[in-house]
């Protein structure tokens, strides 16, 4: 690498090189702290989007009960090693290999059938999934009408492994038509410095309307951080808690369902996990102690798809997320919480399935979960 200088060629060596990244560095910051954002990766509450299927799908009306999934879906990659699990080095799909997935995570949608699907995870412009539009291709493949998107990660340009133009984020997909939806921002992880904190996603809770059998109900999907130590995915939790907390107080129904990247009370592995392969501190998620308590609120207050005391006496048929695509499902990290009652014995952890092409260990890091909840109450 050189550069002309007074008709020079002169080598850039080590040092001058620093010089230029410190330089651009300099420049970044000044143009950050003045309030620009030369790459347009800042999020507020108006970064909602409404779709709506291609051609309407004729259901019956929903009676007395409702079928609700949540699921990341790893933005279509299936189990590719990607960098970030530290388990291979890949950034970047084909769209042979994106469809592929898809057309896999349509198949397992489609044969449970669910009411209302919350998806995170989820691409719509991004370079790492072939700058695919998930929100509207899933609408397209499956029995919904509806859906409402809203970004987490999103950047014109990501200059870093690669990734490029990023659009990624969590959805909700409905039978029934949405509305009055909203985007409420969480905290930021503090402990990132400004430039990384910059380009790194911006976790929300997102809150979507409906109405079933005439009454309003708030769908609720969040995120929350995988990668910090410094009491920002716990300042999460609580928002998330206290939002939904806040509805239940005004008597408002809601349904509130995500990747929490949080462990329930009682769980009896905390950290050491056998597929835990990242060693740098970037992306290493393989000790929860200390955070033991932390979803407690939400067992308390709400009822929870998944009861806690099923769960306490048994930890590993409720465990949805791996990271070795050769293991199985060694920790519980998706949830689904309302202020309604669940159909007893309707909860379902799809770790497995008996039909061959649905393969849900092989679809994403993380399986399904699924329950009911009763609308009409005695």
């Amino acid at each position: 690498m050189c550069k002309r200088i007074s008709g020079f060629i002169r080598p850039i060596t080590y040092v001058n090189f620093i010089r230029m990244k410190k330089l651009f560095l300099l420049a970044f910051y000044a143009v950050f702290l003045l309030g620009c954002d030369p790459f347009g990766t800042s999020l507020d509450a108006d970064d909602i989007a409404y779709y709506a299927s291609h051609a309407k799908k004729e259901h019956q009306d929903i009676s007395d009960t409702l079928s609700v999934m949540t699921w990341n879906i790893k933005f279509g990659g299936g189990r590719i090693n990607f960098f970030f699990d530290c388990h291979g080095n890949r950034v970047i799909m084909d769209s042979s290999e994106v469809f592929n997935h898809l057309e896999g995570i349509a198949a397992f949608i489609n044969h449970h059938k669910p009411d209302f699907l919350f998806v995170q995870e989820a691409d719509v412009d991004s370079r790492r999934s072939a700058f695919s539009d998930q929100i509207q291709w899933i609408l397209e493949h499956t029995g919904f009408n509806y859906a409402v998107y809203t970004p987490q990660w999103k950047a014109d340009y990501i200059p870093s492994k690669g990734l490029g133009k990023m659009n990624s984020g969590n959805a909700i997909f409905s039978r029934t038509p949405l509305w009055g939806a909203k985007r409420i921002s969480l905290s930021l992880i503090e402990e990132q410095n400004c430039l990384v904190r910059y380009f790194y996603l911006k976790r929300c809770l997102m809150d979507v309307s409906t109405v079933v059998n005439g009454d309003t109900l708030h769908l609720l999907n969040t995120h929350l951080a995988a990668y910090s130590s410094d009491g920002t995915k716990k300042k999460q939790i609580d928002q998330v808690f206290e939002y939904a907390d806040s509805l239940r107080c005004n008597s408002q129904k809601f349904l509130l369902a995500g990747d929490f990247n949080a462990l329930p009370p009682g769980t009896r592995k905390l950290k050491g996990f056998p597929d835990s392969a990242c060693t740098n501190g970037d992306f290493e998620a393989d000790d929860y102690s200390g955070e033991e308590q932390w979803m407690m609120p939400f067992y308390e207050v709400f009822n929870a798809a998944v009861p806690l005391e099923r769960y306490q006496d048994n930890n590993l048929p409720f465990f949805t997320h791996t990271t070795d695509k050769n293991g199985f499902w060694n920790r519980k990290l998706d949830y689904i919480f309302s202020n309604l009652s669940f159909v007893p014995g309707s909860m379902n952890v799809i770790q497995r399935s008996d039909e061959v092409e649905l393969r849900p260990m092989s679809l994403s890091d993380h399986c399904a979960v699924k329950a009911s909840l009763v609308l009409i109450e005695d």
